[in-house]
């Protein structure tokens, strides 16, 4: 499993790193529709959807994806990425306490077609954070990898208080807060070595938001972030727990499928993407 997950891994980055950096456009639009063809197959997969119908709904989605890419306003993309954040606000975060709605029925349906907006908007804001630059994108997720490594060895040194043991049982508050740190720190050494050591960290995400709103705000707005991630990480896990799947598909051998590898960036990258528009 693991030399499965390696090839895999090298696989993704020599295929994916050249897609950002080359200053391809169209190149990544294409492996950006790609996966949200991908991604919007597994989610029906996830909301119950039968093999055909499922295949058609990614299909579907990537051709509309591909429209809304080159003919949907500013403003409207902005709106997106603010209708999104509200419903992992008041929607998706409320469910890992309430629960989920039974896998048949209106509920469920109408909740397949906001996460599939949802999902929507994770890549547009891909394509915004990318036009922004290729750095600026690749800062916002590794904010969401620290976190989610932090997380991992601060769970496996201190974790004892479960922080959501029906939905998954591995995660604990102490990695939760392990993760947050981690990010901080870490942030915090990128903003402070891009003043002279490294300027090419000015076009980071952390940093243009100290360059904005001071450490302050810039702090508080790193572990909503770092919030978001963890919502977006349980969230899918308890999709994947009502459905009774261990991965979302077997696409990327190894990792599972797409939305396992982007659970986490799901609610993270509109949210940035709308703090972007205030920068």
């Amino acid at each position: 499993m693991l030399k499965t997950r390696i090839i895999t891994a090298v696989i993704l980055l020599a295929v994916l790193l050249p897609v950002l950096f080359f200053n391809y456009f169209p190149a990544f639009a294409f492996v950006v529709t790609l996966f949200v063809g991908a991604a919007i197959w597994e989610g029906a997969r996830l909301f119950g959807l039968g093999a055909t119908a499922a295949r058609v709904a990614g299909v579907l989605a990537a051709v509309l994806f591909v429209v809304l890419m080159y003919s949907a306003k500013p403003g409207a993309v902005t709106a997106l990425y603010g209708v999104a954040a509200l419903l992992w606000l008041i929607r998706y975060a409320p469910s890992l306490g309430l629960g989920l709605p039974p896998l048949k029925g209106a509920a469920n349906w109408s909740m397949a077609i906001t996460f599939s907006f949802a999902i929507f908007a994770c890549f547009f804001a891909i394509v915004g954070l990318y036009l922004q630059s290729p750095l600026y994108l690749l800062s916002v997720m590794v904010l969401v990898w620290i976190a989610d490594i932090g997380a991992y060895f601060s769970g496996k040194a201190f974790g004892k208080r479960k922080l959501a043991p029906t939905i998954s049982p591995g995660k604990s508050w102490e990695g939760a807060i392990g993760g947050g740190v981690a990010v901080l720190v870490i942030a915090s050494l990128s903003i402070l070595l891009a003043h002279d050591t490294a300027p090419w960290l000015q076009d980071t995400f952390a940093y243009k938001l100290q360059a904005r709103f001071g450490w302050a705000l810039t702090l508080l707005a790193l572990l909503v972030v770092v919030a978001a991630s963890v919502i977006g990480d349980l969230f899918e896990s308890q999709l994947k727990r009502r459905a009774a799947i261990k991965d979302s598909s077997n696409l990327l051998p190894g990792h599972g499928g797409v939305l396992d590898r982007i659970d986490a960036l799901i609610p993270v990258l509109p949210l940035a993407a709308l703090i972007g528009a205030w920068l």
